[in-house]
């Protein structure tokens, strides 16, 4: 792992959805835990404005701080395609079995698997489900981090320590 630390358990991506409560999430979750900045929705200065207010606040409780996209502003690592990441910890997503061999075949630090379950952002797509998650959760070579629908009622269920959530996580609560 190219990281400092080790893999955080829990991860926070933000979103035009959950802009709002970022900073309380991220105060609210247990330290070393891990945030993806991702905020497409934001044109450049902005979204560079917004990076660094939350990467200092995720810092400052002592999280891992991801960055989506191919700036480099100063993130622990990149999330997304991990083929151009630089140093850090490389985040790759995948949704199906083929993604997943790609991920691991160019060297991912870990995988966001999803979506495991239905999902704001992607109402009718299909899901994983529980036992679909776990079938291609154990062929990862690399660590395989729960996305989609995840809560921690849905951790809980799935049986799973690596999860990470866009909603999921607005109010949190000890897992």
């Amino acid at each position: 792992m190219s990281s400092h630390q080790t893999l955080p358990l829990l991860w926070l991506l933000s979103d035009a959805r959950n802009d709002t409560v970022l900073q309380d999430s991220l105060k609210a979750m247990p330290r070393d835990s891990g945030f993806v900045f991702r905020h497409y929705h934001l044109e450049s200065e902005a979204r560079r404005h917004r990076f660094d207010e939350l990467s200092k606040c995720a810092r400052e409780m002592g999280h891992v701080v991801i960055l989506s996209g191919e700036e480099d502003w100063g993130a622990d690592g990149t999330y997304g395609d991990v083929r151009r990441a630089g140093p850090g910890l490389r985040l790759a997503t995948a949704h199906n079995e083929d993604e997943l061999r790609r991920a691991a075949q160019v060297e991912a630090d870990a995988i966001f698997l999803s979506p495991v379950f239905a999902t704001a952002s992607h109402p009718d797509a299909p899901t994983l489900g529980i036992k679909g998650f776990h079938a291609l959760a154990q062929q990862s070579p690399v660590p395989v981090i729960a996305l989609g629908g995840m809560t921690h009622e849905r951790a809980r269920e799935l049986h799973w320590p690596r999860w990470g959530a866009i909603d999921g996580l607005a109010s949190t609560k000890s897992a």
